[in-house]
């Protein structure tokens, strides 16, 4: 299948994803354009995560999917890769050059007996003979410092406990942007994080989105989280997409019961604490 500029960069159609006898995803479909964020919401099990590691191929051999993730490698009109259906050499070149991930936990993401600039600096180095010893070093100090982390060629040589939570996801950003990708999933990566830490990383991830013009997937279970970091939503439960539309209309106007029962069980500071808040829509 050929595509042109006016394709989507990642073009997922009707994936099924199985774990055994349980449905995980059950046929959805989305697009991702270049440049665009695409806000991916809905709670616990509804296959958010699932969706984003299937795009990643690390799936592992437990999962039974099918349908296609159809992604427009290069740049103008090109061939696109299904990546259900690629080897491991292709999948190994796709992630980190093409499409990177941000995990949600970055204490168990990261190694804990090994540097982190080592750490980074080996992400440069998996994918160029040319990045190594120094090269990889100045690289990853570099990487750290576009992503604030302070006094970074000092840093070079600390562990991952040594950094707070905060630190710890800047240095997974780092790791995820060292080579430049063109699209990026960011699975929950302010969820342990409190609230002043995850402004912070947010208003890092929006910076870094608009400089290098990066397309990304941005998964969370919150709501007002993602209305910051999308222009276009979509809501998932139980496997299925069950409403997309633009962010504002969607987080103002919602036509699907359940994600009516998402926007009214977020707490304000106009809700009656002596009721308890309305219980997410299982009837639809």
């Amino acid at each position: 299948m050929q595509y042109d500029g006016r394709m989507p960069l990642l073009d997922i159609r009707d994936l099924k994803i199985r774990f055994g006898a349980a449905d995980a995803v059950r046929g959805i479909s989305l697009q991702v354009g270049e440049g665009e964020v695409l806000g991916l919401v809905g709670e616990s099990g509804s296959g958010k995560s699932a969706t984003a590691l299937s795009v990643m191929g690390l799936l592992g051999p437990a999962a039974q999917f099918s349908g296609q993730i159809l992604w427009q490698c290069g740049n103008g009109p090109t061939k696109a890769v299904d990546v259900l259906r690629q080897g491991h050499d292709t999948l190994r070149r796709l992630r980190g050059l093409e499409i990177a991930m941000i995990f949600q936990e970055p204490m168990t993401a990261l190694n804990p007996v090994m540097q982190i600039g080592k750490q980074v600096a080996e992400c440069a180095a998996a994918h160029s003979s040319a990045w190594t010893g120094r090269e990889a070093k100045r690289r990853a100090i570099a990487a750290l410092e576009s992503v604030a982390i302070p006094e970074a060629s000092r840093r070079y040589s600390d562990y991952p406990h040594q950094f707070s939570g905060g630190q710890r996801q800047r240095i997974m950003i780092a790791m995820a942007l060292i080579n430049r990708p063109r699209f990026l999933i960011a699975d929950e990566p302010t969820t342990a994080l409190d609230v002043t830490v995850q402004a912070q990383v947010l208003a890092l991830l929006k910076e870094l989105q608009k400089e290098h013009g990066l397309a990304m997937l941005f998964i969370s279970h919150d709501l007002a989280v993602v209305s910051q970091m999308a222009s276009r939503l979509a809501v998932m439960r139980g496997g299925l997409v069950v409403e997309t539309g633009d962010c504002a209309r969607l987080l103002t106007r919602p036509e699907h019961a359940y994600t009516k029962s998402l926007l009214a069980a977020a707490p304000t500071l106009h809700t009656n604490r002596d009721q308890p808040l309305m219980t997410l829509d299982t009837t639809r």
